[in-house]
């Protein structure tokens, strides 16, 4: 897995952040953009950290391209989006063929998460 700067066009990018920050507000926390190989982190709230192990992280959301498919046929319906809990916040991963984003907060509502899927699911597929 490769971090890198530029994966995406500054003005996609941009696209990303607004999204995220008009569904989620000042509990933004980051914003990565990820393929099978690549990973860009778009957006990092300034009071954070830069030292989390993006590429670790990556490497398990990728999981999510699989998960399309491992899902289909299922009762619940098809696959939407992930959102895991942790101890100081939450992150939402949505993926569209073969490009995925996780953007990780400090709070999450049910309704949030699905606006926040929704959107990003929207912006993925453009």
């Amino acid at each position: 897995m490769e971090l890198e700067t530029q994966l995406l066009p500054e003005s996609r990018a941009e696209s990303f952040v607004r999204t995220c920050r008009t569904v989620v507000g000042d509990d933004l926390r980051s914003v990565t953009y990820f393929t099978h190989d690549r990973c860009e982190q778009i957006y990092l709230r300034n009071d954070l950290e830069a030292d989390a192990d993006l590429t670790g992280f990556v490497e398990h959301e990728t999981d999510g391209f699989q998960a399309r498919t491992a899902y289909r046929g299922s009762e619940l319906g098809d696959y939407r989006y992930t959102v895991r809990a942790f101890d100081h916040g939450y992150l939402t991963r949505v993926t569209a063929d073969d490009k995925g984003v996780f953007v990780t907060t400090d709070g999450l509502t049910l309704r949030r998460s699905e606006e926040l899927a929704s959107a990003l699911g929207e912006l993925l597929r453009e």
